[in-house]
């Protein structure tokens, strides 16, 4: 995970979600789950948040395309816990929908409008993302947490689409600077760890 920056809510969002999402609210001050099914203005504005933030899953960094990506918006405080942030574009990530749905109502995830790129470090060959070594112990335990709660390190899902990019990276099917669109975090560490040149000599991808 890397720190995003909190993009300007497009010229309509008053208009087509916090307006009628505060006139719901006034009726409906703590809808349920189900309740706000019926009211999710906020996907009025799922294309502009997929723009904004180019595409990038704010979780696992990668690009969500347009067709089978099935980008949703993620509400970073639950609209359960706090009614009032389920229409506000401040409380809006762009998130994949299987980690979307990995995160739930849960707490335990870093708000990647909070997390400070380096926190987070992937180890190759491995794919594994972990800790950055020396971070201070609740930091440590809150990155943790993070990876196992929205499963970063799950083989079948995060860790194949992270090797997928690396694979075609290291077989020269994609050049760094696409790498650095469709797989941010990928590419950061990759050239953090100063492997641009060399990685495939740590992986040992056999040529076709």
């Amino acid at each position: 995970m890397m720190r995003l920056t909190l993009q300007a809510e497009p010229d309509s969002f008053e208009e087509r979600v916090r307006q009628p999402g505060i006139n719901y609210l006034a009726s409906t001050p703590a809808p349920t789950a189900d309740q706000f099914k019926s009211h999710n203005y906020w996907v009025r504005v799922l294309q502009e948040l997929h723009d904004s933030y180019k595409g990038i899953c704010g979780y696992s960094c990668h690009w969500i395309p347009y067709d089978t990506g099935f980008g949703t918006v993620e509400h970073f405080v639950a609209k359960t816990v706090n009614p009032r942030l389920a229409y506000e574009w401040s409380n809006y990530r762009l998130v994949c929908g299987r980690l979307n749905g990995r995160k739930g109502n849960r707490g335990r995830v870093l708000d990647p409008f909070a997390v400070i790129t380096g926190w987070f470090e992937i180890d190759f060959p491995s794919l594994q993302v972990k800790p950055a070594p020396g971070l201070p112990q609740d930091v440590h335990a809150a990155v943790i947490d993070t990876c196992e709660c929205l499963g970063l390190n799950d083989e079948s899902s995060c860790i194949k689409a992270r090797e997928r990019y690396v694979k075609k990276y290291c077989l020269g099917s994609i050049p760094f600077d696409f790498l650095k669109e469709e797989a941010p975090f990928v590419a950061y560490e990759i050239r953090r760890q100063g492997l641009v040149d060399t990685l495939n000599n740590i992986m040992l991808y056999p040529s076709d």
